[in-house]
């Protein structure tokens, strides 16, 4: 395998705020070492107030909470004045009254090459906002069951890459955190894998994992975004080997100036090795920038790509007790009747401000809307991943079924007071072997055959009397068009939905 993240490669210069304490002789009565700043007034402030004041404003600038539960994020290491507005939306996915059990911070090596990595075992981490408390407990035990890891020191003691997600944890989380921070000096694919098996049980919702990269290196403004749009999508697609395989590919372009299209690639690859084949989580990615939108300090010649990416939780309505209280069903009802008829009346997508929404509404989820006249169908189009807050896709949804739906004409302005909306907020799709697992009027249903597919939501039975197997069959013949008895050799999909409308 082709190493995609070389030793030499250093993000752009980094801006120079003040003095920095670069010392590590911080040698305390228990024998203990405290890793201190290495970049202090380089990449960040080296004062605490400016530090603070500088944070504020990007946090302010930073796009609000998106996501679900995050159990994972990926935010870039650059100055602040660089990538410091993405890191900030990487770190406002966060719930701030959240208490960890750990923060996992993994950060590949910027400064040297070696077998495995390090996990700093010498005492606790320093910033100019304060301590940050290693959990050296945890650290010594996974040294010791791992031989992957090790206990060396050395690439802890200049690595930007590491140090500098601290502060926005330190400004972000209101609770006191212990992290285990670990570089990364392996270049190889097979120990990206060992690091994933010894970290796979802590990922869980009781911990959180920050994996620290940037993108692309030194192409041109628009080379960079279309190479890190493309990496990007790779790993939201949660497969290692689709990764590597991109990464190769980027290089073998011939991309001018590309250094590398993933710096801290490696970290990123365990974090994948640890989510691979997990149905119940899903990557979402929330911003991108580079190197060159920054106003003050961007050159658009070579430039340093940035995005905000995390992992997290996919919410089952029904095993965690999902609900919308009558306030948050109103609200979305109203988001999807006024995006059908603006959109419809005027061709416009309806703007909304997603500070003044219900925050579950800003999770992500799978959404129908159905459009019903006199009781009867006058539209139903939907989507199943949950990837985009749910009240955009409630809106996006409403429009599609008013003016998408192949099997009717377009709505006309003159219907609207005619008709009724319904919104059916999905769980996640679950694969079945049998349909003796799918319970006809619980569960909707989703076939695959082929490039065809079909779906019949769940109140479909409740409100035709359908047997199951006719069920199957009409879902089969009529919206995959895979004939009657086509189900039976097709993929199937069951899922639950969450179902209310205006007709209540």
């Amino acid at each position: 395998m082709k190493p995609f993240l070389k030793t030499s490669v250093m993000i752009l210069l980094p801006i120079f705020f003040g003095s920095n304490c670069s010392s590590q002789d911080n040698r305390g009565e228990s024998g203990l070492v405290d890793r201190k700043p290495a970049v202090a007034g380089q990449f960040y402030p080296a004062d605490p107030n400016t530090l603070r004041a500088d944070l504020s404003k990007l946090f302010a600038k930073a796009l609000p909470k998106q996501a679900g539960t995050v159990l994972a994020l990926i935010s870039p290491h650059a100055g602040y004045v660089f990538s410091g507005q993405v890191a900030a939306t990487s770190y406002n996915q966060l719930d701030p009254d959240k208490k960890y059990d750990n923060i996992f911070i993994l950060a590949s090596s910027h400064q040297m090459s070696f077998e495995g990595a390090s996990i700093y075992n010498r005492g606790d981490y320093i910033t100019p906002l304060g301590k940050v408390k290693v959990n050296l407990e945890l650290a010594n035990q996974l040294l010791k069951d791992y031989p992957i890891f090790t206990s060396r020191a050395d690439p802890h003691t200049y690595e930007h890459s590491l140090e500098v997600q601290l502060p926005f944890l330190q400004y972000k989380l209101k609770n006191e955190f212990r992290i285990i921070p670990i570089i990364l000096g392996t270049q190889s694919p097979s120990a990206s894998k060992k690091i994933a098996e010894a970290l796979k049980p802590f990922l869980n919702e009781k911990n959180l994992f920050v994996i620290s990269s940037d993108f692309s290196h030194y192409p041109s403004y628009e080379d960079a975004c279309l190479v890190d749009k493309t990496t990007a999508t790779a790993i939201t697609m949660n497969s290692p080997d689709i990764l590597l395989k991109t990464l190769e590919d980027n290089d073998s372009k011939g991309i001018d100036n590309l250094a590398t299209s993933l710096c801290g690639w490696t970290s990123v690859l365990s974090l994948l090795y640890m989510t691979e084949g997990r149905d119940d989580l899903s990557y979402k990615a929330i911003q991108y920038q580079n190197s060159g939108d920054s106003k003050l300090y961007g050159d658009t010649d070579r430039v340093v790509g940035y995005y905000s990416i995390m992992v997290i939780k996919n919410i089952d309505s029904k095993d965690e007790g999902f609900s919308l209280n009558e306030k948050e069903k109103t609200k979305l009802l109203e988001i999807a009747r006024q995006a059908m008829e603006e959109y419809v009346s005027n061709g416009k997508i309806p703007s909304i401000d997603e500070k003044t929404l219900p925050s579950i509404l800003c999770q992500p989820f799978g959404a129908f809307v159905t459009l019903k006249k006199d009781g009867d169908l006058r539209g139903c189009i939907g989507r199943f991943e949950a990837v985009d807050p749910l009240y955009k896709v409630v809106s996006q949804m409403a429009i599609a079924a008013s003016t998408q739906d192949s099997r009717f004409p377009e709505v006309r302005s003159d219907e609207f007071d005619e008709i009724d909306i319904e919104i059916s907020v999905l769980t996640p799709l679950r694969k079945i072997s049998s349909i003796d697992e799918f319970q006809l009027g619980k569960h909707g249903i989703y076939m695959k055959k082929g490039y065809s597919t079909g779906t019949f939501l769940p109140q479909v039975a409740r409100e035709t009397g359908w047997t199951k197997e006719e069920f199957l069959g009409h879902c089969a013949r009529d919206k995959a068009h895979i004939g009657w008895d086509g189900w039976k050799d097709a993929e199937l999909y069951v899922y639950e939905a969450y179902v209310f409308g205006e007709n209540e």
